[in-house]
């Protein structure tokens, strides 16, 4: 291809082309007149890609030019909860807890370790210290809390005591785009054939063994109603697969699983998943991953890989654990764990068995976990560990880091997210509920005032509680201003006459999701006329509530102006109606039309069309330039040259 044609296709001017070709990594001499046709074909189809690149290397040059010149004064900011101890301010700043201590005591603060210090004197001494102290938003203060627990445990450790682990894998993406199918071809087992809808709707983790290296894998759903389940996934992995369609490439949960990823700063690599299809495109896909998010796989140039797979026929498999090996050895410095201290780790599933009670699926993180440890959560003793399960549901006694456990023996089901601990801790304060009803119902919030149609008041029991999180999260997006969505309790296992009885006192409606209604629940029901409703795939729940939502609103009267009409003739003027005819200036004329009677712009009289003729034939409707006769009803004060403004009032949403 001549380089005039090829800058010509490019929209840039020839000499400019050959200027920046070389730049973008293309060996292109400036005296060149022809271009190979399958570089020509690459640069093209890279082009704005490599200009995007080109210009942010620019603009990063610049700003480094502009910063070495100037001296750096900016301080580091630190963000910082309305309450922290004085240990925790220090792991925060990076201060040596004794430099802490001795700027507290020269603004006459005398505190110990764990003592706490409020926000304004915290922001006192880190400004004394050289860094900017900003007050946590409320989430943010939770994270710092939580993060802050599990440094706290992995601080204590030192380099010796440290060991390789196994690395820990979360599998994200868009939904339908095949993670669960994935993982089916990994663990060869057949989760997906479970999942109602072909949805997953839980997290889990496993684990396999290649190459007699274990891996663990964190499979996270796709549904955007999973969000913060997702969130959690992120935190406690250390590489990611991003999974995206070969035939249905970038999505709206692709790039929000691409954000967390890039938050939680993970290593990843990009699954082109679904390649045996006919519509497959991986150069579309590795397009839209460059325009949409930036970035770049190997084979363009970038440093992510994208591997093409087809979970479905089992191929490229091997090839992607492979390249997760050679990432986890990459990272070998940031996978590590004591297994000799006690054991800590992230809940990342809990709920109520009807037969083992409160279990949680726990996450080893550090330490190992054996049968008889006391457990704590949030500094409560929740129990001892009565037994252990792995992913395939058999017996250990132990549990080594980066393994997903279930604990049975809790004596109330922790919260998704919690950071479990082994140790004493103040014993928690179990509420005795109905043995039908072993639910982990959270507190109750305020009892809402009588459903008035502006709320809809509902009682959600799931099966476990990332469900009812993804639930409540959802109807929280679908509620408007005028109508609230009321959840006046939640909580786990079955419905029981003790859900009917408080939806009645609520007036709420029970909503049930992968739960089963007793039939004693269903027969309290119908007599108290208490509506239940039972689902398992969140997109039904979430949609006929948001129609509910919309049938709540209130319809409002809107005015919509048709046409208007200069009165030629008045053919008859009795005392509360007039016969005149017309031509029609702009718009049209409908029948049963109101009117509005305007000379020299100011409105005198209101009215209604009764009938509309044309030709002397009754018609519905008169368009422009057309001649017209209407009887209009109405205070009598129509005159040649009058202007009649024809509308109609309409109920909208």
């Amino acid at each position: 291809m001549n380089i005039t044609e090829l800058a010509r296709i490019l929209k840039v001017p020839t000499q400019e082309l050959r200027d920046k070709l070389p730049q973008l990594g293309f060996d292109i001499g400036q005296k060149a007149i022809k271009v190979d046709n399958k570089i020509a074909s690459r640069i093209i189809n890279q082009w704005p890609i490599l200009i995007r690149q080109f210009t942010a290397k620019e603009q990063a040059e610049k700003k480094s030019a502009a910063a070495d010149a100037t001296p750096i004064t900016e301080k580091k900011a630190i963000k910082i909860p309305n309450f922290v101890t004085v240990r925790n301010f220090s792991a925060l700043t990076g201060a040596p807890v004794n430099k802490v201590l001795s700027e507290l005591m020269k603004n006459s603060i005398f505190s110990s370790l764990n003592e706490k210090i409020d926000f304004e004197t915290a922001a006192i001494i880190g400004a004394d210290l050289g860094f900017n102290v900003i007050l946590a938003e409320e989430n943010e203060e939770n994270k710092i809390a939580e993060n802050d627990i599990m440094q706290k445990v992995l601080d204590k450790e030192t380099a010796a005591d440290l060991k390789d682990r196994p690395p820990i894998i979360v599998v994200m993406g868009h939904v339908d785009h095949g993670k669960t199918k994935l993982l089916d071809a990994i663990r060869q087992t057949n989760v997906m054939a479970g999942e109602a809808g072909g949805i997953t709707q839980h997290i889990g983790a496993y684990q396999i063994t290649h190459k007699n290296k274990v891996i663990t894998f964190i499979d996270t759903p796709g549904h955007e109603a999973f969000t913060a389940m997702r969130n959690r996934g992120a935190k406690i992995a250390d590489i990611a697969i991003l999974v995206v369609a070969a035939d249905d490439g970038v999505k709206p949960q692709t790039v929000e699983a691409y954000r967390i990823i890039e938050a939680a700063k993970l290593p990843f690599v990009v699954a082109i998943n679904k390649i045996d299809k006919p519509e497959a495109n991986i150069d579309m896909v590795k397009r839209e991953l460059g325009e949409q998010l930036n970035i770049l796989p190997e084979d363009w140039g970038g440093k992510i890989v994208c591997l093409p797979i087809s979970a479905k026929n089992n191929l490229g498999i091997d090839e992607l654990l492979d390249m997760l090996l050679l990432t986890a050895e990459m990272e070998a410095k940031n996978i590590k764990a004591n297994p000799d201290a006690a054991a800590s780790g992230t809940i990342i599933e809990s709920h109520i068995d009807r037969g083992e009670g409160p279990v949680a699926t726990v996450l080893i993180q550090n330490g190992r976990l054996k049968v008889g440890d006391p457990l704590t959560f949030n500094g409560l003793l929740y129990g001892k560990v009565r037994a252990l399960k792995d992913h395939f549901g058999k017996n250990i006694t132990l549990a080594e880091p980066a393994m997903p456990v279930k604990i049975i023996g809790l004596k109330m089901a922790p919260s998704i997210g919690d950071i479990m601990q082994v140790g004493e801790g103040e014993k928690v304060k179990i509420r005795k509920v109905n043995s039908q009803n072993r639910s982990a119902m959270k507190p109750a919030e305020e009892k809402p005032e009588t459903a008035d149609g502006k709320n809809i008041n509902i009682l959600i029991k799931s099966d476990v509680l990332g469900s009812g999180e993804a639930i409540e999260g959802s109807l929280a997006k679908i509620e408007t201003p005028e109508i609230k969505i009321k959840i006046v309790n939640k909580g786990l296992g079955n419905i029981t006459e003790g859900d009917v009885t408080r939806a009645q006192a609520s007036n709420a409606k029970l909503i049930g999701f992968n739960v089963k209604v007793t039939p004693l629940a269903a027969k309290l029901a119908r007599e108290k006329k208490v509506e239940i409703k039972s689902y398992k795939i969140i997109y039904e729940l979430i949609n006929d509530l948001k129609a509910e939502v919309a049938s709540l609103i209130e319809l409002e009267m809107e005015r919509v102006d048709l046409g208007r009409m200069k009165v030629l003739a008045i053919f008859r003027t009795e005392k509360g109606s007039q016969i005149v005819g017309g031509r029609i200036i702009d718009g049209k004329v409908e029948a049963k039309a109101l009117i509005e009677v305007k000379r020299d712009k100011e409105t005198l009289a209101e009215g209604k069309l009764i009938k509309l003729q044309c030709s002397k034939q009754d018609v519905n409707i008169v368009d422009t330039n057309q001649e017209c006769g209407i009887s209009y009803e109405g205070k009598p004060v129509i005159k040649v040259d009058d202007i009649l403004q024809f509308y109609k009032m309409e109920k909208k949403k």
